[in-house]
């Protein structure tokens, strides 16, 4: 079962014929929201917005663990994660999408791990290689059956949030080697690793991030909505087509084998 989670600018999907909502219950708590269960040509997904109906829930304040954990209760194997960004590396500018293959965590205080607590065993995860390169390979592949591009290599850098980075901020994630920040790459990966879930995510540049390009003096929100506007529709081109794809992929989080450059 493959499921797809939507950041901010993909709260819902317009071509998603829905079939039933779920309110899922979890020993971390409640999802976003009900899990939304539907088709996509005709193949079955379960859809989450990752900030809630309306987007309501600050990155900050994610219950993460309860959104992982309802998708793995229902039989989730892959998660397809959309996350905005804004873009560090000069050549990602507004409009590009970029599928990355690293991360830098920078949260703090969020609940990391399902195995936290006195009475639950030490689990060490794998964690060399935080996304999938199965679920990677599906989503260049279906990006490009139809014709749109994706950078394939980027390092996420996830920040606390829910407040913006300050230019100072930005240039030392770009010493730290980071080419995008977002605020929702962790501990999402990580959980889904911790469950053997397959998961990859493809992350539009938004804009700017502070201090660079057009966003040198602040970062400008009309063009912010403007930009994710026409980009999520590319967005949801790709999640159509990558839903072909489902169930392709094996669940082996271990493989890292596909080489790919930016394109």
């Amino acid at each position: 079962m493959l499921a797809i989670i939507g950041g901010t600018g993909l709260t819902q999907l317009d071509n998603l014929e829905i079939t039933k909502r779920l309110i899922v219950r979890t020993p971390y708590g409640e999802p976003s929201q009900p899990l939304i269960f539907g088709e996509i040509e005709g193949r079955e997904v379960i859809f989450l917005a990752r900030h809630g109906n309306g987007h309501t829930i600050p990155p900050h304040a994610v219950n993460y663990r309860a959104n992982i954990f309802a998708l793995h209760l229902q039989g989730v194997t892959e998660i397809a994660a959309v996350a905005t960004v804004g873009g560090i590396a000069a050549d990602l500018t507004p409009g590009t999408i970029v599928m990355p293959d690293q991360i830098i965590d920078y949260t703090n205080g969020r609940k990391s791990s399902f195995f936290d607590g006195i009475d639950m065993p030490v689990k060490h995860i794998d964690f060399t290689h935080p996304y999938c390169e199965d679920m990677r390979a599906i989503w260049l592949e279906a990006a490009q059956s139809i014709h749109e591009s994706l950078v394939t290599r980027g390092i996420y850098a996830a920040t606390q949030g829910p407040r913006l980075e300050t230019a100072a901020e930005i240039n030392r994630l770009d010493r730290d080697g980071a080419t995008i920040v977002g605020m929702t790459g962790m501990p999402e990966a990580a959980l889904a690793r911790e469950l053997g879930i397959s998961y990859a995510a493809i992350c539009p540049v938004a804009n700017h991030a502070a201090g660079r390009g057009n966003s040198e003096h602040g970062i400008q929100y009309e063009d912010v909505i403007e930009n994710l506007n026409k980009t999520m529709a590319r967005v949801r081109n790709i999640i159509a087509a990558l839903v072909k794809y489902n169930g392709l992929c094996k669940i082996n989080p271990r493989k890292m084998k596909v080489s790919q450059h930016g394109s």
